[in-house]
């Protein structure tokens, strides 16, 4: 993961963002998937929530990274995580 998005220009840090798992069928290969509502396509997936949820740590950089090269606006954080069973 960059260092350089760890203390991020803009006030905000990957684990800002929210993360949303969803288990995926079996036929898709199963595991899990996770997505970030407020970066239009940021996603991964991993064959644990917990796993699906570190990937999806590594795209958020990734995706913040890019539009940053880019000169592309970084969205603000607009939910906060929650954890629901």
């Amino acid at each position: 993961m960059s260092k350089r998005f760890e203390q991020m220009q803009h006030g905000i840090i990957y684990y800002d963002y929210s993360v949303i798992v969803s288990p995926l069928p079996h036929a898709d290969g199963g595991g899990f998937i996770a997505y970030v509502p407020d970066l239009p396509d940021c996603m991964s997936d991993g064959n644990t929530p917990e796993e699906a949820v570190r990937n999806a740590h590594d795209a958020i950089t990734a995706w913040l990274e890019a539009a940053t090269d880019h000169g592309l606006p970084i969205p603000p954080v607009s939910q906060k995580p929650a954890l629901v069973k």
